[in-house]
């Protein structure tokens, strides 16, 4: 159960940083203000830390993760791109962005209550994620 549970929630995290990831590569040429630029290249780093990290766990289950919902992706990209020709504003960004980190945080906890048998090294590194996703969330206040 420990390893069945560690490889689900390891894939979930995988999946959500792949669209952390995605999110902001879909936004970064519309920034305009360099402190957000700064703010948002800093979180994608953060997160491709983080996921090579969890690749290395990963691979120890002999497992290559997962890929974010095509359809979550597509709505996604929809949503930016549809807002973003409506008002291509850093204001837009931060608010896209914040939904996604609220979508984010919401995901990963459940993952984290449904997959209670995960190993610790796992659920921290879920942990990790969370609060990264929250801290951008915050940060991305004075944007909006």
């Amino acid at each position: 159960m420990i390893e069945s549970d560690t490889i689900k929630l390891l894939r979930e995290c995988d999946a959500g940083i792949k669209m952390g990831v995605s999110s902001i590569d879909d936004v970064l040429d519309y920034v305009s203000n360099e402190a957000l630029r700064k703010m948002l290249a800093g979180c994608k780093e953060e997160h491709e830390r983080l996921a090579d990290e969890m690749q290395s766990l990963l691979a120890r289950y002999h497992d290559d993760g997962k890929e974010p919902n095509p359809m979550a992706k597509g709505m996604s990209w929809m949503k930016t791109s549809v807002k973003l020709v409506l008002n291509e504003s850093d204001a837009t960004i931060a608010d896209l962005m914040t939904d996604g980190c609220n979508m984010g945080v919401k995901s990963l906890n459940k993952y984290l209550n449904q997959y209670k048998a995960a190993d610790e090294q796992s659920k921290d590194l879920t942990k990790r994620l969370i609060r990264l996703e929250e801290n951008l969330a915050i940060d991305m206040r004075k944007f909006l």
